[in-house]
């Protein structure tokens, strides 16, 4: 084996790990946080509040964060990120009451999205080959999936154990364990800023960065409606908790199994291709969710539907990175991470008003139409990219 793809396999590792710690102390906080605002008496609304606030202040500081890792890098984001993410989770383990939480979940989301966008744009930029991006990828969206699970579960034994406060100390770690490890990379050379860059957005004017953008929306806004709606089918339908959690569950499980196996695959595919089918499929299973009559046939749903939305996501990042601009790298994944958690803000909201509509059948229903029928942009996806150093190199 050559001695540098080695050398980069190793480093690849290590940022997956890291990025397991940083990203576990934000899904951990994320559960912690609420749960001891309800033990101390707060509501409903103050509890959704303080889970929406994990990701506002993500659409705020993504392009601020995106422009400075453009120029920084890896380790100087990476490295303030950390600093904000321990003191804002530190924070509540010093004074665990309402207000410091509402600071604790602005600080640890933002931080968090902040080092997300410097650690992808590395992985994108360490790669030497679109087959070994696509890898790359397919292996670095583990440690989201990894993470979801890492940080509750850690979180939950500490808090029953030894209270919410040990919890948040915990928590409050992980980044500097993840700084660690991250610091060991080997930070890549800069491009230098194009004089007369135009603003973020201006990177929307390009037609595949727009059919690609909404593709990967499309993704989001179903893996949202999904989380959110089959409870609500399942209650409908009279279904006990536990079954729901289970369908649910189904489909994390196929996602986790697919963002396992799929780094072995992932050099053969065409990103394109496997987009345009992804959704399309999503569109049918969407279609058929609430035709089926049985738990059975919704936990098949889930689990089919879980894998093919877990394929899309390194073959997006991999696109994005191809046709953008490698001084921009950071900006278009800001661009993205504002959709995404615009979407996870948005999208409850407008499915939670069309299911008073339309019924919980026809919120289904509507988004398989959107889906198949939106598919057919993949195909203008076609060629794009195609060379791998990206345009404007």
């Amino acid at each position: 084996m050559d001695h540098s793809a080695q050398a980069r396999r190793t480093q690849l590792a290590r940022i997956i790990i890291g990025h397991v710690c940083l990203h576990a102390s934000m899904t951990g906080s994320r559960m912690a946080a609420p749960l001891l605002a309800l033990n101390q008496g707060h509501g409903k609304g103050g509890v959704g509040l303080l889970v929406a606030l994990f990701a506002l202040t993500q659409i705020f500081l993504s392009l601020p964060a995106g422009r400075y890792a453009d120029r920084h890098g890896l380790k100087r984001p990476v490295g303030l990120a950390v600093i904000a993410a321990s003191v804002g989770v530190g924070l509540a383990a010093i004074w665990p009451i309402y207000p410091v939480l509402c600071l604790t979940a602005l600080l640890c989301g933002g931080s968090i999205g902040a080092a997300t966008i410097a650690v992808q744009r590395h992985v994108g930029r360490m790669a030497n080959s679109v087959a070994e991006r696509q890898q790359a990828f397919s292996w670095l969206a583990i440690a989201p999936a990894a993470s979801n699970f890492i940080g509750p579960f850690a979180s939950g034994l500490v808090i029953d154990f030894a209270g919410f406060q040990a919890a948040f100390l915990m928590l409050a770690c992980m980044p500097l364990v993840g700084w660690i490890l991250l610091r060991g990379a080997r930070e890549l050379p800069q491009e230098p800023v194009a004089p007369g860059k135009g603003a973020a957005w201006d990177l929307l004017r390009s037609p595949g960065m727009r059919r690609l953008l909404l593709m990967n929306w499309f993704m989001t806004a179903s893996w949202d409606l999904h989380g959110f709606m089959v409870p609500v089918l399942g209650h409908e339908r009279g279904l006990q908790a536990s079954v729901i959690g289970s369908i649910l569950g189904g489909f994390a499980l196929a996602a986790a199994c697919v963002r396992v196996v799929m780094p072995l695959f992932a050099g053969r595919l065409q990103e394109w291709v496997l987009i345009t089918s992804a959704t399309a499929s999503a569109g049918v299973l969407f279609l058929l969710y609430p035709l089926t009559s049985t738990a059975l046939g919704m936990g098949a749903c889930s689990a089919a539907l879980g894998f093919v939305l877990s394929v899309v996501q390194p073959m997006v990042m991999s696109m994005l990175h191809q046709i953008t601009p490698r001084e921009r790298h950071g900006e278009v994944l800001a661009v993205r991470l504002i959709m995404i958690n615009a979407s996870s803000v948005g999208m409850p909201l407008l499915f939670g008003m069309a299911g008073l509509l339309t019924g919980v059948t026809g919120v289904f229903l509507t988004m398989g139409v959107i889906l198949t029928c939106g598919s057919r942009l993949g195909l203008g996806l076609r060629g794009l990219g195609e060379d791998p150093e990206g345009p404007d190199h």
